[in-house]
């Protein structure tokens, strides 16, 4: 019982630490005035909480806009994440072809390449395309991933062969296979896909920023980067647009989290 009682103790220390920026950054964007912020010993619980901070920030910004850009790129890149993934995952887990090891073994080599190093050329060729200030050339760079492709083949692999077999006797082809018992099968492994997928595209900045100079475009993080500029630095407005920012990633979390469960495709066999 001590020992239980360390563990959970030093976790939720752990946890409290983790967690204190986070409750700072909500305390800042309900704070009336903005000496409140750099109090001492600072105050948590804000005397005279308003939401002052976050109207303001909408009217006075098309947060509206950003939002809906940020929802848009951050969707269509989780489906076709989901989708190129998974079609690729698939042949690397389950066919047998000359060649495939080593093909699995350079996709998984490029994790190890910085986005710095391709950022330029991919750039260049974005450019190229005519897809500078357009939704599809926010997606373009991230509508796979090699770390996709591995989860997924993982998971694949994991899948028993007795429903991949009767499948195949009941007349089922490749692709049904892989659309009407494989997808099912790993749909943890698809939820946790989409998860990263939608932090990572949601918090993107660099590329936007790169990509991107017309303000109709912009997503959330460009948004909120353009508050420090826009209110000379008050920590509170800026607060309330990281908060809007923020939520729809935690919202999606929870909602999503209760799906990263074991399936019952993978038990339907019988003895």
């Amino acid at each position: 019982m001590l020992k239980r009682i360390l563990t959970y103790g030093v976790l939720g220390l752990i946890a409290l630490v983790m967690l204190l920026p986070l409750l700072w950054l909500v305390s800042t964007a309900f704070k009336s005035s903005t000496e409140d912020i750099f109090q001492f010993p600072p105050q948590f619980l804000p005397q005279q909480p308003t939401i002052e901070n976050f109207v303001k920030v909408w009217q006075s910004n098309p947060f509206g806009r950003y939002l809906w850009n940020s929802v848009l790129v951050s969707g269509l890149t989780v489906s076709l994440n989901l989708l190129f993934c998974s079609l690729a995952a698939y042949p690397l887990a389950r066919l047998n072809f000359r060649g495939k090891a080593a093909i699995f073994t350079l996709i998984v080599s490029t994790i190890l390449i910085p986005f710095q190093v391709v950022m330029i050329p991919l750039y260049i060729l974005t450019v190229q395309l005519g897809l500078r200030n357009t939704y599809l050339g926010l997606i373009f760079p991230a509508i796979a991933s090699a770390f996709g492709i591995f989860l997924l083949r993982q998971a694949f692999q994991g899948v028993p062969k007795e429903l991949e077999e009767a499948a195949r006797m009941d007349g089922c082809s490749e692709l049904g296979i892989w659309w009407h018992v494989m997808l099912p099968s790993i749909r943890p492994a698809l939820v946790t896909l989409a998860i990263f997928v939608f932090i990572g595209s949601w918090s993107d900045f660099l590329w936007p920023l790169l990509i991107l100079d017309r303000p109709e475009y912009y997503t959330l993080p460009l948004g909120v980067a353009k508050l420090a500029g826009a209110f000379s630095l008050d920590w509170r407005l800026i607060a309330a647009g990281s908060v809007i920012s923020i939520a729809p990633i935690l919202l999606f979390f929870t909602v999503m989290q209760r799906y990263i469960v074991p399936t019952e495709a993978g038990s339907g066999l019988k003895g």
